[in-house]
């Protein structure tokens, strides 16, 4: 019986974890190169632009995520007919998550040497070229920031456990906390541990292939 219960929850929320990383890295890496972009001394200076938009995602970032879950219930209600589950769970976090990859993501391009942007226009290249040259140069950076964010949508399915979002969070409360299992709530932090440290070490893998192969 606790293995049934911690099997599905274990599935449910890496179903959780990869749809809604998949869903804001679709939307924060446009974001992230478009913030990057519009800087002022970068590729396309749009300073008032820029702070706008900034201003923008700082705010949505500023929302705690349990009271940013609820205004957002809405949301996942009209998309997709109901507020708790899976679904609901995945809009929810891809919506608080975007922003803050977008944030990590400019600073990641924010690392490239000038000396790289100002060589690749004088050789004739265009704007858009430059642009992906500083994505080739930085995807170990990206990779990194993508990671970091993965493990934060972790610890957000475990708070969307709390509103009936399923996974992990809300079988360590309803039922290791609030039905007094210990044993469940021990196996669903060690569970939460391993996920973790899987999708670091796929990060990490990756990162090293990407580097050696560059090296090499």
């Amino acid at each position: 019986m606790m293995l049934n219960l911690l099997l599905e929850s274990t599935i449910d929320t890496i179903i959780m974890v990869i749809g809604s990383s998949l869903l804001a890295l679709f939307f924060g890496l446009p974001l992230g190169i478009f913030l990057f972009a519009t800087q002022k001394n970068s590729i396309f200076p749009m300073p008032k632009t820029h702070k706008i938009l900034g201003s923008i995602v700082n705010v949505i970032r500023s929302f705690p995520f349990i009271i940013l879950i609820v205004l957002l219930l809405p949301i996942s209600r009209f998309l997709i007919g109901t507020s708790i589950g899976v679904g609901a769970a995945i809009i929810s976090l891809s919506i608080a998550a975007t922003p803050f990859l977008a944030r990590l993501f400019e600073s990641a391009l924010s690392e490239i040497d000038k000396g790289l942007i100002e060589a690749t226009l004088s050789m004739g290249g265009s704007k858009v070229d430059v642009i992906k040259m500083i994505l080739h140069e930085t995807l170990p950076a990206l990779i990194n920031a993508l990671v970091v964010a993965i493990i934060s949508i972790i610890g957000y399915s475990a708070m969307a456990g709390a509103l009936g979002a399923g996974g992990l969070g809300d079988l360590a409360i309803r039922i290791g906390f609030q039905s007094n299992q210990p044993e469940i709530l021990f196996w669903t932090v060690i569970i939460t541990i391993v996920i973790v440290q899987l999708f670091q070490a796929i990060g990490d893998f990756i990162v090293y292939q990407i580097r050696k192969k560059r090296k090499g």
